[in-house]
């Protein structure tokens, strides 16, 4: 059971892309997902500055449109998809329930949309690196505060409003270490639900269809079978706790032997070593890790 695994938002750093564009076709493939996302994304992940590419309506796009054009470099079979928060567009394209060009545009959309989200009222988000779970999330409880990402290997990212971020970081539960993560906002809480319906009417214009290759949902880590269904899910989840954790355990579940984190990559891999353990990983930086990754999905017979 081999693995592609596509990150989220938080991955990208300047410069990234360059390596890619010296591949055939990238410049011209990145021109037309600049276009449907409607930003500059060559300029974005060339020349722009870690601040500029922060910005959540440069960074969504950005990672997928990334994503894809190391997907269409890698040589070889996966029997399965997932991605993390933002990186579930680039596993609905890779899985084909999306075209690139509709997955392109639904994500150009989620980023203005969270984007104007975020700024409607101050809030954040703190990774929490970690002590025990259960007393980890009463803490968060008793502060107002959203689990919003559970990803697993003792880690989980609190988010809500700004002085129970820092009433969390003066205090942390014993055990823990409270990071701030530089981020708009509290994405994946309620605070996005205006993000929701605006992205809701946009994704019932695309055509879907059934993915070729096992999928999984950021919702409850289950397998999802249906295009419809995914890209559903993929409206309500800007608002709903990623739980990757839950994705780990399907992939253990199914019998995972290897996963390939596709670019700007690092993030998942690193989550795979604890949540994991044992299970070849490549992450693909750049086009100089394509060559691992193609020997982990098609090893050698002879």
């Amino acid at each position: 059971m081999l693995i592609a695994i596509f990150p989220g938002q938080g991955s990208q750093s300047p410069g990234f892309l360059s390596p890619w564009l010296e591949l055939d076709g990238a410049a011209d493939r990145l021109a037309a997902y600049s276009e449907w996302a409607g930003v500059d994304l060559v300029a974005a992940g060339t020349e722009w500055d870690a601040d500029r590419i922060r910005d959540t309506a440069v960074a969504q796009p950005l990672i997928v449109a990334a994503s894809l054009l190391s997907w269409n470099a890698l040589d070889g079979a996966v029997d399965g998809v997932a991605g993390h928060s933002v990186g579930e567009f680039a596993a609905a394209a890779a899985a084909g329930v999306l075209s690139e060009e509709d997955a392109l545009r639904l994500v150009g959309l989620r980023g203005r949309a969270m984007a104007a989200a975020a700024a409607a009222s101050p809030t954040g988000m703190c990774a929490v690196l970690g002590g025990d779970t259960d007393t980890v999330l009463a803490r968060l409880s008793e502060l107002g505060l959203t689990a919003a990402n559970h990803n697993g290997g003792g880690q989980l990212v609190a988010a809500g409003a700004l002085p129970s971020l820092e009433a969390l970081a003066a205090d942390p539960v014993r055990g823990t270490r409270v990071i701030p993560l530089q981020v708009a906002g509290a994405f994946h809480t309620d605070a996005m639900a205006p993000a929701v319906d605006e992205l809701r009417l946009a994704a019932a214009e695309v055509t879907t269809a059934d993915p070729y290759a096992r999928l999984w949902t950021n919702r409850d880590g289950s397998e999802v079978t249906s295009g419809r269904a995914f890209v559903d899910l993929l409206v309500s989840q800007v608002a709903s706790p990623v739980r990757w954790d839950l994705c780990m355990t399907s992939f253990a579940d199914a019998g995972v032997t290897g996963l390939v984190e596709l670019s700007p990559a690092g993030t998942l891999t690193g989550l795979a070593k604890r949540g994991l353990r044992g299970t070849p990983a490549v992450a693909v930086k750049t086009p100089d890790d394509l060559a691992a990754a193609s020997d982990l999905l098609s090893p050698s017979t002879s």
